[in-house]
This record gives C-alpha cells, structure tokens and sequence, in this order.
C-alpha cells in the first residue's frame, strides 16, 4: 500500500482511473437529470484536480523543496468560478444550479484525495456524496412538502397598494413573514414584481390557500419559489 502512495506508473495510473472512474459517475447522475454540468464535466474535474495533486507531489518529491499542498489549495478555491457558472438566477428569482455547484466542489476535492494518494477518504467519501445528491433528493422534497413556510414570486398590478394586498393574504389565515420589492425584473410600468416570505395555518391545504391568494384584487400571477 506504501508503494501506491509514492509516485510510480502504477500509482499514478491507479489514481488517474479512479479519478475518471468515479468522476464519471458522479457525472452520469447530473446528466441524467439534465443538469449544466454532466458526465464530461464532472470527469474533467476530478481528473484534472487528481492531476494537479500529483503534480504537486511529484514536483515536492524532486525538488525537496516548497509547500506540497499548495496547487491543491489552489483548486479548492479556482474551483469556485467553474461552480458559479452552473448557478443561475431567473427572472423571478428562481435559483438554480446550487446542488450541481456544490457537486463540482466536493468531486474536485475527491480528485485531490486521489491525487494525493489518500484513497480511504475518497472511496469512503466518494458513495457518501453520490447518496447525497441521489436519495437526499428525494428526502429534500419530502421536507419542503410537510414545511409551512413558502417563498413566492408574485406580480401585482401597480395601481393596488401592498399594504391592500398584504391585508387581503392576512384575511386567508396566512401569516406575512416579508415582502420584497424585486427591483431587478420588473416586466412593465403597471405590474410590479414582489418576493413574498409566507407561513401557512397548521392542517391547511398549501394548494387551495395559494389558489385563493392568486384571485386577490391585483394579484396578475403568483408562483411558488423552490
């Protein structure tokens, strides 16, 4: 095992397959569900990640000298950019691309687990993040489902006073926790675009209560935020 933790042609191509073995499942889950970083991407990024570390290590070995974890620290950080670009607001504040930001991150960090040599922290560490982005999908869903507390993105006709329509939800039996003008979109001079933050009555039907929040006076659409 000591030898798999040097630099050989034995450890390097270990470290390396493992790298694009594990990236590429990761990948392949992403790309199922459609996202804007699937399998090639998350290849890259492990790979190139375990290449940077061995790399590092490589060039502590030969040379004696200089931090050997520096290009790793490097690519926790650089790794950010690539993350964001995944992430995207729309138009009504809908955001978008986080789970996938954080999966590049924590493959990037498996990458340089590789990389370094420290194949416990990666095989064990490797199906823990699949899980995460798998079966705690679904647990997310479920937790949102029973919550009472909402966000919405709602666009009211400008001539209706938010202190009107604030007083018409209260009357529903919901409670306002905050409401938000969006200034970054609005669509035209006569709707305006609101954030709104609500709690809903114990034992109430989310669906019926929305419903009825769309036909206030004003309201010309309304949208949960996920």
């Amino acid at each position: 095992m000591i030898e798999l933790r040097e630099i050989t042609y034995l450890s390097i191509a270990l470290r390396i397959t493992l790298a694009a073995l594990m990236g590429g499942i990761f990948g392949l889950e992403r790309e199922m569900r459609s996202r804007a970083a699937g399998l090639r991407t998350y290849m890259l990024v492990c790979v190139g990640s375990c290449i940077i570390m061995l790399t590092n290590q490589y060039i502590y070995q030969v040379v004696s000298v200089g931090d050997p974890v520096r290009m790793g620290a490097q690519v926790v950080s650089g790794i950010g950019f690539l993350g964001a670009g995944t992430i995207v607001v729309t138009k009504n504040s809908k955001i978008r691309g986080l789970t996938t930001a954080a999966g590049l991150w924590a493959v990037a960090a498996m990458g340089l687990a590789l990389g370094i040599g420290f194949y416990e922290a990666a095989i064990m560490g490797g199906p823990l993040i699949f899980l995460i982005l798998t079966l705690m999908h679904n647990l997310d869903n479920q937790i949102r489902k029973r919550s009472r507390w909402f966000e919405l993105y709602a666009e009211v006709d400008s001539a209706v006073s938010i202190g009107s329509l604030a007083k018409g939800i209260r009357l529903l039996g919901i409670k306002i926790e905050s409401i938000q003008l969006d200034r970054e979109y609005l669509p035209d001079l006569d709707v305006r675009a609101l954030l709104i933050t609500v709690k809903m009555p114990a034992k109430a039907k989310k669906d019926e209560l929305l419903a009825k929040m769309a036909d206030l006076e004003g309201m010309v659409s309304l949208e949960e935020l996920h």
